[in-house]
C-alpha cells in the first residue's frame, strides 16, 4: 500500500505556523523504529492577520492572506512565506517518492538520507548508551561526565550539530562549571580532563559507527593534566607497616601486595587464582586483563608477592575473596597507618605510587617500569621521574650547616 504524505501546518507560539509532514499510513520512526504519523521539518510561516476577499480571472471568489497593514512588509512576509511552502513542498515530494519509489534514488543520494536522519540523532543519548556498557570505576566516570554533557545540553544535542565550536565551548565549561558534590567548588581541573576524554572516546566511536562523518575527535584537544602531588612511602615505612597489625588482615594484604606488584586496586580485587603462573627458572607471572585500561598482561611478582596471597585454591576462586574498598575499609586503613606512625594523607592508590617511586629510586629503567605499571603512554610514568626529582631536592635541603 503506497503511503500518502500531506503537508500540514500547527499554530505554534509568536503568532506562527509550524511545517510538518503527516504520513498514512504511518511508517517506522528513524530513530526509535515505531510508528509515526508526524516528522517536523523545521520550518515556520507566519500566520495572516487578516483575509482579503478577491476575484480571479474566471470570477471566483479567493481568500487573500494579509499579513501585515504595511503594504511593504506585507509583501517581504508574502514572498518569505511562499518560498518557504515551496521548499516544503519539495521535501514532501521527495520523502514520498523515497517512500513509494526507493527505486529511482542513486547510491549516493541514499547515503545522503541515511547520513541525514543519522546527523538528526541525540548524541547524548548515544553518550549515555556507551557509558552503560562501562563497568565499575570506568562507568561511574562515564555517567559522572554524562551528568555534566546532559545539564550543559539540556539533554539533546543533534550529530548534525557537533563540530570544534561545540567541544571547545563544553571544555570550556568543564574548566568553570561547579562541582556536582558541592556548589561552593568549581569541578576539578583532572576531573574535567577525564569528563572531557570520554567526550572524546566517544567522539572517537561515534566515528567509528558511522554517527559523524569525520574524525571529530581528531580535531579536538584534550584538557591538560593539572600535576597533583602523588603521595608515597620509604621502604621504612613500608616496614613499619608490616610489624603494625590492622583491623582487616586482608586489607593489609591488598596494599602490600600493591607496594611490591605496582597492580591497582581494581586488578588486585579482580584477581583470580587461575590468572597465577609459575614458570620452571623464571619465577611467578600474573596474566591479566586489566580494568582500567583493558590490556591483556603478562606481569612477573616476586616470591615475596607470592607468599602475601596464602593457600592457592580453586582456579575459578578470587586471590582476595572479600575484599572491597569502602568507607568502613577506609576507616581500617587509616587506623593502620596512624598505628604505624605515619602522618602522611595514604589512600589505596598511594601504594601503587610507593611501587613505581621505590622502582625508580632503585634503578629501574622508566621504560621498564612503564610496562610493570601497564601505562600506556610513557608520558604517565614520567610523573613519577619528576616526583622522584623533587624528592632528592627535598633531601638535599635536609643538610644545613652553620655556617
Amino acid at each position: 500500500m503506497a503511503v500518502k504524505v500531506s503537508l500540514r501546518q500547527k499554530a505554534i507560539s509568536k503568532n506562527r505556523q509550524s511545517l510538518y509532514l503527516d504520513f498514512y499510513p504511518a511508517i517506522p520512526h528513524h530513530e526509535t523504529g515505531e510508528p509515526t504519523r508526524r516528522e517536523f521539518l523545521g520550518l515556520y510561516v507566519s500566520n495572516p492577520v487578516k483575509f482579503k476577499k478577491r476575484k480571479d480571472k474566471n470570477g471566483n471568489e479567493k481568500q487573500i492572506p494579509i499579513y501585515d497593514t504595511n503594504i511593504k512588509r506585507n509583501i517581504i512576509i508574502e514572498t518569505d512565506v511562499k518560498n518557504i511552502l515551496q521548499r516544503a513542498e519539495k521535501i514532501r515530494q521527495k520523502r514520498e517518492d523515497q517512500i513509494n519509489k526507493p527505486e529511482i534514488y542513486t547510491g549516493y543520494e541514499k547515503e545522503q538520507l541515511r547520513l541525514k536522519q543519522q546527523g538528526e540523532q541525540n548524541f547524548v543519548t548515544y553518550f549515555k548508551d556507551l557509558a552503560d556498557k562501562r563497568k565499575e570505576s570506568n562507568l561511574k566516570n562515564w555517567l559522572s561526565a554524562f551528568k555534566y554533557l546532559a545539564a550543559y545540553t539540556e539533554g539533546n544535542l543533534k550529530f548534525a550539530d557537533l563540530n570544534e565550536k561545540f567541544c571547545n565551548e563544553f571544555k570550556e565549561y568543564l574548566l568553570t562549571t561547579k562541582s556536582n558534590k558541592s556548589s561552593k567548588t568549581t569541578l576539578a581541573q583532572n576531573s574535567a580532563v577525564s569528563y572531557f576524554n570520554k567526550v572524546k572516546a566517544a567522539l572517537k566511536q561515534a566515528y567509528k559507527d558511522g554517527f559523524l562523518t569525520y574524525d571529530l575527535n581528531a580535531k579536538i584537544e584534550p584538557i591538560r593534566q593539572a600535576e597533583t602531588r602523588r603521595n608515597f612511602l620509604t621502604i621504612e615505612e613500608l616496614n613499619s607497616l608490616v610489624k603494625t597489625e590492622c583491623n582487616n588482615p586482608l586489607l593489609k594484604s591488598a596494599a602490600l601486595f600493591s607496594a611490591i606488584t605496582g597492580l591497582r586496586f581494581s586488578d588486585i580485587k579482580n584477581l583470580m587464582w587461575g590468572n597465577i603462573e609459575y614458570i620452571s627458572n623464571e619465577g611467578y607471572i600474573l596474566k591479566i586483563t586489566t580494568q582500567k585500561t583493558k590490556s591483556v598482561e603478562n606481569i612477573p611478582i616476586s616470591e615475596q608477592a607470592y607468599n602475601l596471597l596464602g593457600e592457592p585454591k580453586e582456579p575459578t576462586r578470587p586471590v582476595f575473596e572479600g575484599l572491597n574498598y569502602s568507607a568502613y575499609e577506609n576507616k581500617h586503613l587509616y587506623q593502620w597507618i596512624g598505628a604505624a606512625g605515619i602522618t602522611k594523607d595514604i589512600k589505596f592508590h598511594c601504594f601503587r605510587h610507593t611501587y613505581a617511586v621505590l622502582q625508580l629510586s632503585m634503578g629501574t629503567k622508566i621504560t621498564t617500569l612503564q610496562k610493570m605499571l601497564t601505562h600506556k603512554d610513557l608520558k604517565t610514568t614520567m610523573i613519577y621521574a619528576k616526583v622522584l626529582d623533587q624528592t632528592k631536592r627535598e633531601a638535599s635541603n635536609k643538610i644545613n650547616l652553620d655556617l
